[in-house]
């Protein structure tokens, strides 16, 4: 099965753009919030357009590493990281409703993903079908928690 160009879901979140965005764009605190992200560990000091950051991800006893670069950065609207390696693009965007945020996530394949990438996945994470409905899981799973955070506070 070929990959899925956009994986995206939203959530409605009752805290305002800001909040929202301190939170989100807090990419060392990736690791709470997704649950195949391990952690990011930026390189440097403030987040902005071509921040780099190095990843752990994981699948049940998997591990393994990535890299990303920050392609977009607009405070308390959107955030958008490359990954080299196969080429996807993780974004947020935030907008803002009557009553706190619209907050969304999306995995895009602009360029497809990656061959290597794809023989990765097939071989050892189970498969691009399941592999795509488990990131599909994982960003539903990351609104539902970056909503409770951004309420709790």
């Amino acid at each position: 099965m070929p990959n899925q160009p956009l994986i995206q879901h939203s959530i409605e979140i009752a805290a305002p753009p800001a909040a929202v965005w301190a939170i989100v764009s807090d990419l060392r605190r990736m690791g709470e919030w997704s649950p195949q992200c391990v952690r990011m560990a930026v390189l440097g000091r403030e987040v902005g357009v071509g921040t780099r950051t190095v990843n752990l991800n994981r699948q049940g006893w998997k591990r393994w590493p990535t890299t990303a670069r920050v392609v977009v950065f607009e405070p308390e609207q959107t955030l958008a990281f490359r990954i080299p390696a196969n080429r996807s693009v993780w974004t947020y965007e935030l907008e803002p409703t009557a009553t706190g945020t619209l907050l969304t996530e999306s995995r895009r394949a602009p360029a497809g993903i990656s061959r290597v990438s794809n023989v990765l996945v097939r071989v050892g994470l189970g498969g691009t079908e399941p592999f795509e409905s488990s990131l599909s899981d994982g960003i539903r799973h990351t609104l539902g928690r970056i909503r409770a955070a951004a309420e709790a506070a």
